[in-house]
């Protein structure tokens, strides 16, 4: 039998659970060790898994020999990190998103390829079954090609959960068009078959912005993902708060498919709305959690609004993180470590999700003026295919 692979897990805080679904001694994966500088973080980690070690250093994992290293860390340091794992030969999962900049994302494939290493990252939305089924039918080709697609992105918690730590502060996440939006934007890529070429996007710090109650300093409480109601009652913000709390994007794609993005984090309500049309048809999901949602397909003329379509399909119950996506990622992750299968994520995808949100983010800030999105260099392209 082989030798167990053994894991480490860098950032015990709220992706921690993702990496906890690894843990799996009957199959030969073991969590064994942290790195993570808080000592409140470490003592849950070990009251979890009493056997493994805890560090504040994440190098200690290099001299350990870690067969991989899970990056829950905060996203501006996912660069440093994942780089320096992968060019010592490290194998990764990195928490979407890839990193805060497109050349920090370009730096980890560098890091990947010069260090012979194995890169996973976690777009796990890829996972949901509402986007998985809406594939389905965009493969089977039951509404002719693609042309069009957009993405409306309620975030009823958006306050609570981005604005009173470290993602209202764009020195740490750019922007939640990135940071949040990398999600939807690798969704739409995906569904439509290309990446952003050029982008333009409008936002605005339109009611977080007002809000004066602050924390003396960054961490003073414990971000949760309630919803406070009316949003201009949220309280103990971050102390900088200069990221957008609405935006609205539009891409044109390598492959002439047209799509947009709205986000709004001060919403009544929690749900991402995609609607894809093609030559023959159209596709919509009406809710976006398993066992409460549906996607409706149009694929008949029709000459008023025909409120079931002509097909419509229940996205079925699931158990788990993320509705079961997230035991599905990090299964598919296991493989990609022991067989090097192909997997449904990718790492050119994860970087030109960032590229576009970045760029769009670019954008938004110089008061959406067009904006080309980086191309991505041959070799990398070559060498992740």
């Amino acid at each position: 039998m082989s030798s167990p692979l053994r894991i480490g897990v860098i950032g015990w805080g709220l992706r921690g659970n993702l990496a906890a679904l690894a843990h799996r001694p009957d199959e030969g994966v073991e969590l064994v060790a942290l790195a993570d500088p808080n000592p409140a973080a470490q003592a849950a980690f070990l009251e979890r898994f009493p056997s493994a070690s805890v560090t504040a250093d994440y190098q200690d994992f290099i001299a350990d020999k870690m067969d991989a290293v899970f990056v829950t860390s905060p996203d501006w340091l996912h660069e440093e990190q994942a780089a320096t794992l992968l060019c010592a030969g490290v194998a990764v999962y990195l928490e979407k998103p890839m990193a805060i900049t497109t050349e920090g994302c370009d730096r980890i494939l560098r890091a990947a390829v010069n260090g012979g290493s194995k890169l996973f990252v976690g777009h796990n939305m890829r996972h949901f079954g509402v986007v998985r089924k809406m594939k389905e039918w965009i493969d089977e080709g039951r509404i002719g090609e693609v042309k069009a697609a957009w993405c409306r992105h309620f975030v009823s918690y958006g306050g609570d959960a981005y604005f009173r730590d470290w993602h209202a502060d764009r020195s740490k996440s750019t922007g939640l068009l990135l940071q949040k939006g990398a999600h939807d934007i690798d969704v739409i890529h995906w569904l439509c078959g290309g990446y952003s070429e050029t982008v333009s996007a409008f936002g605005d710090l339109s009611v977080y912005g007002d809000i004066q109650d602050r924390q003396a300093k960054e961490g003073e409480i414990k971000v949760a993902f309630r919803k406070t109601w009316p949003p201009k009652s949220l309280d103990k913000l971050n102390p900088v708060v200069d990221v957008e709390d609405i935006n609205m994007m539009l891409m044109k794609l390598d492959n002439g498919v047209l799509a947009s993005y709205q986000q709004c984090h001060f919403a009544p309500d929690a749900w991402r709305n995609y609607t894809v049309i093609g030559t023959e048809g159209r596709i919509e999901n009406f809710g976006d959690s398993p066992g409460s949602s549906v996607i409706r397909l149009w694929n008949q003329n029709h000459q008023k609004f025909a409120e079931h379509g002509d097909l419509e399909f229940e996205v079925p119950l699931a158990t788990g993180g993320h509705g079961g996506a997230d035991e599905q990622i990090v299964g598919e992750f296991l493989d990609y470590l022991r067989t090097g299968t192909t997997s449904v994520t990718s790492p050119i995808a994860a970087r030109q999700s960032v590229a576009a949100g970045v760029a769009a983010t670019q954008s938004v800030r110089s008061g959406g003026q067009t904006v080309q999105v980086p191309q991505i260099a041959p070799e990398l392209l070559k060498h992740f295919g």
